[in-house]
Parts: C-alpha cells; structure tokens; sequence
C-alpha cells in the first residue's frame, strides 16, 4: 500500500466519496455547512494534508485536515470541528497544529489496523510542515448507542483493563493520543424537518426530541426546524 495526495490523483476525487466517504459517515454529516463550503478547497490550499492510501489502485482509507492555530491549551482548543475547519480555511494566524477532519477506511478493509496507520500520516505531515502538535475531534463510534448520555460523562467511561470504553478512543490511545477534553459542540446542523427525514430515513410527525440511528446525540425538531449537536471529543497526538 502507498500513500497519495488527492492533488496528485484528481481521478480519485470522485470515487473517494461514494467509495468512502459515504459508507463512513451518516447521511446528514455531508450537509454540514462548513463542509459544503470549504471541502472542495482543501484540496488546493492544503494538497499535503488530504490523502489517499491505495493497495493498487484500490481505495483503501483516506485522511484529510487543515492546520489551525493552537496555543497548546485546553482552553485554547477550538470549538469542535466546525470551528477548527472554518479557522483553518479563514484564519490568518500562524498556524501551530494540524487539526484533523476525518478518516475513512472502506468497509473491506476495517478491522486490519488502516486507521491507525492514518493517525500516523497525520503525526507525518504535521512534522514534516513544521507543527507541533496534531489534535482531533474525535468521534466516538460507540457513542450512537448512547445518545442521551452527555459526552462529558461518556468520555470518562473505561473498560475493566483500563482501556477506554469506546473503541475509536482505544485506538487513539493505544497509538499515543492523549484525551484533552469533551467538545459538547463539535458540529451543528440546522435544517427543516423535512430534509433530516431523507437523510435520516425516518418520518418526524410532530415538533419534539427524536433518536435516530448513527446519530451521538438527539435531533430538535422546534417550529419544522430540526437541531442538531453532535459531541466529539479532542484527543492530542504528537507529529511523528
């Protein structure tokens, strides 16, 4: 396997949303406004932070991120990842770190230790630009099941080995990321309610609080407006 920058392989744009980006994410994540706004630009302004890993010509697993500035505090973390991405495509501070956007790995080939391998294309690219530190609002994969627990509690939740509870958080770990703090408003999304009932695929008679599959956290449907905030958590790596 190698890896790419999309800059380098146009062709792949395309393939690398059906073949991975939609089998990775819920339907709703793609209409972020953040992401509609800026993702076609990541590829030009920062080519050498989006790649692609290919066993062939395969599609295998991608990673993409934007570098952002980051005093090196808690206090100092962005948001959540709609305010990471926006400071990263706006921003004209210097950039200190390297704030992760997303990995996929195709469906074939989860379980075979691609994720971590992308953790380690960030830590990479965050040193060979000069940064000092990759951060990640991390979503955690088993928080769906739980979406009325508040990521401040989930986030503190471990197995009797003390490995973290969710599995997404363990890898994060087991590759050296330090948990730094729960980001309750990493993404926010606003739509009629009719919208979320094709994403979601569940009807939404009335105003109201509703769980929906995939989602970490409740959608608010007030006045045929649906709300939705959904919790990661920040986890800190240092560049390779």
């Amino acid at each position: 396997m190698k890896l790419v920058r999309y800059a380098d392989r146009p062709d792949l744009l395309e393939r690398r949303y059906v073949e991975l980006s939609l089998p990775t994410f819920p339907e709703y994540m793609h209409h972020n406004e953040p992401g509609s706004r800026f993702w076609g630009r990541l590829y030009e302004r920062f080519p050498e932070f989006q790649l692609a890993l290919l066993d062939g010509d395969a599609l295998a697993a991608e990673c993409h991120a934007v570098p952002v500035h980051w005093d090196g505090t808690t206090a100092g973390l962005p948001e959540g990842w709609d305010a990471a991405f926006v400071d990263g495509m706006t921003s004209d501070r210097e950039p200190t770190a390297l704030s992760a956007l997303a990995i996929s790995v195709h469906p074939s080939r989860q379980g075979q230790q691609l994720s971590s391998r992308m953790i380690g294309a960030f830590r990479d690219a965050a040193r060979e630009a000069g940064l000092e530190h990759v951060i990640a609002p991390v979503r955690p994969t088993l928080k769906a099941r739980y979406p009325l627990i508040p990521i401040e509690r989930y986030v503190l939740w471990r197995r009797a080995d003390g490995s973290h509870f969710d599995p997404w958080l363990r890898i994060h770990e087991r590759v050296g990321g330090e948990i730094l703090a729960p980001c309750p408003r990493s993404m926010f999304m606003q739509a009629p309610a009719a919208e979320w009932e094709q994403w979601i695929g569940m009807p939404l008679p009335e105003d109201g609080e509703y769980v929906f599959p995939g989602a970490l956290a409740p959608l608010v449907v007030r006045d045929g407006i649906g709300t939705h905030v959904e919790p990661n958590v920040w986890v800190r790596h240092s560049p390779g």
